[in-house]
């Protein structure tokens, strides 16, 4: 094997354990942000879960609505 070969493997390793490493911290800091959330009481809403992402619906209204 080449030398060449030899780095272009080895870095292909390490890139993929530090995806390996990334996604088990994420899922590490996700199973841990439901089980405090869950010890709360609180609801798994989407809302309570994932404050940072709100999706606004620009068509909700309040009141009686008429069809159009």
């Amino acid at each position: 094997m080449k030398t060449r070969d030899k780095i272009i493997l080895a870095t292909a390793a390490i890139a993929v354990a530090g995806l390996f490493v990334y996604a088990a911290s994420r899922h590490k800091k996700n199973k841990r942000m439901l089980n405090e959330i869950a010890d709360e009481g609180y609801e798994t809403a989407h809302d309570v879960l994932f404050p940072g992402k709100e999706k606004r619906d620009h068509k909700l209204r309040y009141g009686p609505v008429l069809p159009s």
